[in-house]
């Protein structure tokens, strides 16, 4: 059995957690994709595309319609979608980019073999980060998400990008 597609103009609250799993709660990566909310949104996004281009959906920060109110379930505000990506095809030149309007706030690690870890914070007007499976990460087992905050900015969050040799920097502007 499924369920459709429901939406609530309250809180949900649950005093034992939701649990979401089943087989679609991954989705691979073969090629550049444009993201979407409603295919990629808090799912695990496989990257099985050494050179992909990945793409995350606009910022909207709309709010509800003044007719419709807290009953415009149409409005496509995406505030706190988050995209959790999983490196499974070593990167060679994988980008992960913003519409070029949004950019980044907060931080990754990249760590290599040797133990050495840093940390990146993006600069104001980065809005990609690119792997490059050594030096920038991306070496397979990396992770990263990203969860729209804010008007134009996208959280950096949960990230470990495993490299090799010197340590840079993934962030750039695109």
């Amino acid at each position: 059995n499924t369920m459709a597609n429901t939406t609530f103009s309250g809180p949900v609250i649950s005093k034992n957690g939701f649990v979401t799993t089943g087989p679609d709660m991954t989705v691979s990566l073969t090629a550049d994709t444009t993201l979407t909310v409603a295919a990629h949104a808090g799912k695990i996004l496989l990257c099985n595309d050494a050179d992909g281009k990945f793409t995350l959906p606009s910022i909207n920060v709309n709010s509800n319609g003044a007719t419709a109110g807290d009953n415009d379930f149409n409005n496509l505000n995406n505030i706190g979608a988050s995209f959790h990506f999983f490196v499974e095809t070593a990167a060679t030149d994988m980008d992960i980019l913003t519409d070029g309007t949004d950019k980044f706030k907060g931080s990754i690690l990249v760590s290599v073999d040797d133990g050495t870890i840093k940390g990146f914070v993006p600069g104001a007007s980065n809005d990609v980060i690119t792997m490059n499976g050594s030096t920038k990460g991306g070496i397979a087992g990396s992770v990263v998400s990203f969860t729209a905050i804010d008007t134009a900015t996208y959280m950096v969050h949960n990230s470990l990008l495993i490299g090799s040799g010197t340590i840079e920097t993934p962030f750039a502007d695109a």
